[in-house]
């Protein structure tokens, strides 16, 4: 795994990490809740998973494997859909509003790093943790497999894909972490984790009028 941003054998590097995921992960779940509450759901409220405290959405073996492998998933907030004018709808909406926060705060951490990569503060690398970890956790989350966000995206725009899901829900953790462990989805997901942060660092050149490349950030920009 040396290709990784970070390794475990660093203690610099995990203190960088864990402030990141936690952060990742609080909004994360947040967006979820407070979508759901939105749209007429109480069940989020009522359940105390409309906050940040990124305890109330730890997930222990979901948190292992974004430290492990920048990928990886928290507690998932409960909803009822039934309680959606629209559930299709509804649900889409609810789902995506995990991973769309998780880019959202990728290219705040992004912007931030580039503006203080740009007046030499050497806290601009924890910013580019917060944007990598942010990137991976809404990436891997949109893959279309249960229990992840995308999977139930999926299902809604394609009815029949449930009845499958249904049949592999029990199996479903156990093939995360084959997938994870055997590193299957390394390929395809660095691919688009490359993507989004080169687009987003793009973007903030061009915003912050940067025309040099920071040293030791790793091989996304």
């Amino acid at each position: 795994m040396s290709h990784y941003l970070f390794s475990l054998d660093s203690l610099t590097t995990i203190i960088y990490t864990v402030p990141a995921i936690l952060l990742a992960i609080s909004f994360h779940e947040f967006a979820h809740a407070y979508v759901s509450y939105k749209l007429g759901d109480p069940t989020p409220k009522m359940e105390g998973r409309l906050t940040l405290n990124p305890l109330t959405h730890f997930d222990l073996w979901g948190t292992i494997c974004l430290v492990l492998f920048r990928m990886g998933w928290a507690k998932p907030v409960r909803i009822n859909t039934s309680y959606y004018k629209d559930k299709k709808k509804g649900t889409i909406l609810v789902s995506l509003a995990g991973p769309v926060m998780n880019y959202m705060l990728a290219f705040a951490g992004m912007l931030l790093y580039g503006l203080f990569y740009k007046i030499g503060s050497g806290l601009s690398i924890w910013f580019y943790y917060v944007a990598v970890i942010n990137v991976g956790l809404g990436t891997f989350n949109l893959i279309p497999i249960p229990p992840l966000d995308g999977s139930n995206v999926l299902q809604e725009l394609f009815p029949k894909v449930k009845y499958f899901y249904q049949r592999i829900r029990q199996y479903a953790m156990l093939l995360l972490f084959i997938c994870l462990y055997t590193g299957i989805l390394s390929v395809p997901l660095n691919l688009v984790n490359s993507t989004v942060m080169n687009g987003m660092w793009a973007i903030v050149k061009l915003v912050l009028n940067i025309w040099t490349f920071p040293q030791g950030t790793g091989s996304y920009i």
